[in-house]
């Protein structure tokens, strides 16, 4: 089949989630109608996706989807975070011991996340896609080929893009990474992420709570009210593999007791909103980011447990970090596909990536745990960190993502 022409900046992102939209919508503002972008993902084909997960998105993130006009269109559905709890507990213990507790700002008046349901943040992202002029195709890239003067992308209809570079946002099992012959480094946490939106009777205030259980974290995350109990949140809770068939087959009432035990009294009565989902919960980083004419972005890139709630804004920060990389060399003259360019993108986001991933491992592992000197030991490192002001303003402006020297577009600045 002949391969379609493309003007010479042709991108094409293989992959239609939040982060493969986010990184279109923002190379299409920076670049214009000249520079050609195109998504390609089955899931566009089809009809509005249905997804019960909701997510923390950091301070810093919140800037860019500022920036790129998308904020205004989920501000009204996107819920403050003003405070957030931590308690270290058994499930059948009727006291639950705050050890540490984070003020919800990250600056006066600027909260430090807002959760946001996912099919609101996709809708929106898609409709700015398509009000910008990227192209969405339903289908997903099969293959590629790269040399030193440009790629090709091939879809699943045969269809053959003639590209500058291609991007991976395809997912934790990307077919992509594998075609480039990227390893991959990771392991099975043996737990899965169940995950639902729970409605109860009494407000949140805005506050998330995190309960460290011995099967893992179990997390109460405040969603905008609304519901057949008037208030709602999101829960993600972390619970061993071996205990997950049993709970699955549980019918609403069975899982609603389950859930009640280890949600707790403090919100009042509780009901299910949308259904109990699961997720596999596993560590891995591939071992390089790029390939020729290839880069890697997202899940693609990195996988980690969403003990800190912080797999989404990861992939946020790959789409500011590549977005500001393609653009600076494609206004400098330069080939926004060649390896130099790519370079500078996996040396920006590789030693950050490796790092997060290393504390969620751990954290994962220390509070997964529940081994009468390890809870002792880490009770009292959270109750030494509530006690120290100035560390908890460190790991609250690092969870806001405003740490360092973050790209642009997460200070808020245009490209």
């Amino acid at each position: 089949m002949a391969v379609q022409t493309q003007p010479r900046e042709a991108i094409v992102i293989a992959g239609g989630g939040i982060a493969g939209l986010t990184l279109a919508l923002a190379l299409k503002r920076a670049m214009g109608p000249s520079f050609a972008i195109t998504v390609a993902d089955p899931a566009l084909a089809g009809p509005e996706r249905a997804d019960n997960r909701a997510y923390a998105v950091a301070a810093a993130a919140q800037a860019m989807l500022q920036t790129l006009g998308i904020w205004d269109a989920i501000a009204a559905s996107a819920q403050p975070m003003t405070e957030m709890v931590i308690s270290d507990s058994r499930s059948g213990d009727v006291v639950r011991p705050v050890f540490l507790t984070f003020d919800g700002e990250v600056e006066p008046g600027q909260p430090f996340a807002h959760m946001v349901e996912s099919a609101a943040l996709i809708a929106a992202l898609t409709e700015a896609c398509r009000e910008t002029g990227v192209a969405l195709r339903g289908e997903g890239v099969v293959q590629y080929a790269a040399d030193d003067g440009g790629g090709t992308a091939t879809l699943t209809s045969g269809a053959v893009m003639a590209v500058r570079l291609l991007v991976a946002a395809d997912g934790a099992r990307s077919k992509l990474r594998e075609q480039a012959g990227i390893g991959w480094v990771g392991w099975d946490y043996r737990q899965a992420g169940l995950v639902a939106t729970i409605g109860h009777e009494r407000p949140h205030d805005g506050r998330a709570v995190e309960h460290f259980l011995p099967s893992g974290p179990f997390a109460i995350l405040p969603l905008r009210d609304g519901g057949r109990l008037g208030y709602r949140s999101s829960i993600v809770w972390s619970e061993r593999t071996e205990n997950l068939q049993a709970l699955l087959s549980l019918d609403e009432d069975g899982m609603l007791a389950e859930i009640e035990r280890r949600f707790g009294l403090e919100l009042g009565e509780i009901a299910l909103e949308s259904p109990v989902s699961a997720h596999p919960l596993s560590f891995g980083v591939a071992r390089r980011f790029v390939a020729p004419r290839l880069a890697l972005l997202g899940d693609a890139a990195h996988v980690i447990h969403p003990i800190a709630g912080q797999g989404l804004n990861l992939g946020l920060k790959d789409v500011a970090a590549l977005a500001e990389t393609i653009v600076d060399a494609a206004r400098l003259g330069l080939d926004p596909g060649s390896e130099d360019v790519l370079d500078g993108y996996e040396r920006a986001r590789r030693f950050d990536t490796v790092a997060m991933g290393a504390v969620t491992d751990g954290l994962n592992r220390l509070f997964s745990n529940d081994a009468t000197p390890i809870r002792l030991a880490r009770d009292l490192g959270l109750g030494l960190v509530d006690r120290l002001p100035g560390l908890k303003r460190f790991f609250i402006r690092e969870a806001a993502g405003m740490a360092g020297a973050p790209p642009r577009l997460l200070r808020g600045e245009g490209l």
